[in-house]
């Protein structure tokens, strides 16, 4: 088998896997699927009596939960998977699109966690700056933030000053 054959039935898998994920993600995040969940726990529960609440009656709802949740683990961190890279997309796609915003936050899902967390806090401080400010929104630069925090301050101050000697 040649590579390009490898990569197609690669390919066709990796495309039947996540129609199938999608589905099953969808389909087991109704209602419907919760109450037939639900009634499959009654009836094993009701054939407790039948079976003497054997070890083998134990034995078939501890194995089917057990195999059920462990496949669910992958189809649903596909579904989750594909749904995070599509936000993504459309969040970057709003950055590249709007004017006032600062391209260099396309890629920031690829830095480490500390990262991402002096980022964080970066931006509450210039939050806080906005709420001060009605106009510190179009910077993204603390610096420039707080340039425009002290001149509006100074403005302010200067101001005060001016009536008091009048």
């Amino acid at each position: 088998m040649n590579m390009k054959s490898k990569n197609k039935k690669a390919k066709t898998f990796s495309l039947f896997f996540d129609q199938m994920a999608t589905k099953v993600t969808k389909a087991s995040g109704k209602p419907a699927a919760f109450i037939i969940a639900c009634l499959l726990i009654i009836m094993w529960s009701i054939t407790g009596p039948v079976f003497h609440y054997s070890d083998t009656w134990q034995l078939v709802i501890n194995t089917s939960t057990t195999i059920i949740t462990f496949l669910m683990v992958f189809i649903i961190q596909q579904t989750q998977n594909k749904d995070t890279i599509a936000l993504q997309i459309k969040l970057n796609e709003l950055i590249a699109s709007s004017e006032l915003a600062s391209n260099r936050l396309v890629d920031i899902e690829d830095l480490t966690t500390e990262d991402l967390e002096m980022l964080k806090k970066f931006y509450i401080k210039l939050a806080t700056l906005a709420k001060k400010e009605s106009d510190i929104h179009t910077s993204h630069s603390l610096d420039e933030a707080e340039i425009m925090h002290a001149r509006k301050i100074k403005a302010s101050i200067e101001k005060t000053i001016k009536k008091r000697e009048h």
